[in-house]
Parts: C-alpha cells; structure tokens; sequence
C-alpha cells in the first residue's frame, strides 16, 4: 500500500509563494530519525531531513504558486491548487492520500477521485505529512533566502516574509515590493497608506 503525504508552506506570510509537497512511502516504511513537525525543527535539521526523505521516499513532488496569484485568487484557492498540481505530478499513483488540516478541496472536484484523509495536525501526528512538511518548508526557505538577495532591505532570509515586528517596520519604511501580497499587506491598518491607487 502506498501511502502519501501532503503539506504545505506559507499561508501565513505577508510575502512570498505558498508551497506545497507531496511525498510517497510504503506503508510500513521505517521511519527516518528525526522527522517531525518542520516548524519543530531547526533550519539545518530540515535541510538535512529533506535530503533524507527524497533519498528514501517513493515519489515527490513540490509546487509553489507566487504572491500574485494569491492576491488573484486567495490564500485558500492558491493552496488548494498548489496541492492538486503536486498529485498530478507524482510519478505513481499512491493508495491513500493523507493531508494536514480538516480542508481539502480541489478544482473540478478533482479530490472525489482520490482515497484521501484529512488530519487535524497531520504534520505532527503522520510521518508521511511530517516529511511533506520538511520539504514544503526547505523549499519555501530556500526561495525567500534568494529573494533576499534582490530586495536585502526586507531581510526576508531571516523572517521568511512572515509578519514579524521587523517585516512590519520594513514595510513601512520602504513600502512594499513585488513579492509582498497586498491582499494580507492590507489587513494592516498601519500599512494601508503605504499603496497607491490602483
């Protein structure tokens, strides 16, 4: 039986992509020391376990969808798709499907041909989810680290564009840049003067 995880990176952030992974094992599959929860883990223990996992593991795939289509169609519709481009990618078609969190809806109805679960803190109770998690985080990491490079006044490879004290100050300092979403930069009443009529 093939069983398969699926997680994502990114709902929250104020910038940045969503990212989503899928990742295939046997059931029955040993478990790789150390996989967990990837917000439970250190930045270099992901990287490390991610590695790891696409060594061991059957199948994988990994689907980012950008600020711009967030904005276009939420935060919601964007992981959804995310997720449904990492299914249709896999090389194999898994048995089962197992998905952090208690939604999961895909377009056209896509998810009624799928043997799927959903688990309410998957990501900490499913090793499947756990490892689909690591590689959805690594990547995501991976993205806003070069992303810093083009816009450094951000600082988006320590805060990974999530909406921390500093991010905010940055915003307003240096308004937004093409990375950010405006629909979550919004929701900030402080940082609302910041855009120009559209």
């Amino acid at each position: 039986m093939l069983i398969c995880g699926i997680d994502e990176a990114g709902r929250g952030p104020l910038a940045g992509p969503v990212v989503a992974s899928c990742v295939v094992f046997e059931h029955g599959t040993r478990r790789i020391r150390g996989v967990k929860d990837s917000k439970k883990l250190k930045a270099d223990d992901r990287k490390e376990l991610s590695e790891k996992i696409k060594e061991r593991c059957l199948a994988y795939a990994i689907f980012e969808i950008d600020n711009f289509e967030i904005d276009t169609i939420n935060i919601l519709k964007a992981t959804m798709r995310a997720m449904h481009r990492c299914i249709t990618q896999l090389q194999i078609k898994p048995d089962l499907y197992l998905i952090d969190g208690n939604y999961f809806k895909l377009e056209d109805g896509f998810e009624k041909t799928l043997n799927y679960k959903t688990i309410i803190e998957g990501d900490d109770k499913e090793f499947a989810i756990s490892a689909a998690s690591i590689l959805a985080k690594v990547h995501r990491d991976e993205i806003m680290v070069k992303y810093d490079a083009v816009y450094p006044e951000y600082n988006f490879k320590q805060h990974k564009g999530y909406a921390t004290e500093e991010h905010i100050e940055n915003v307003k300092k240096f308004g937004i840049c093409d990375i950010h979403r405006k629909t979550f930069c919004r929701k900030y009443y402080e940082l609302i003067p910041l855009f120009v009529q559209e």
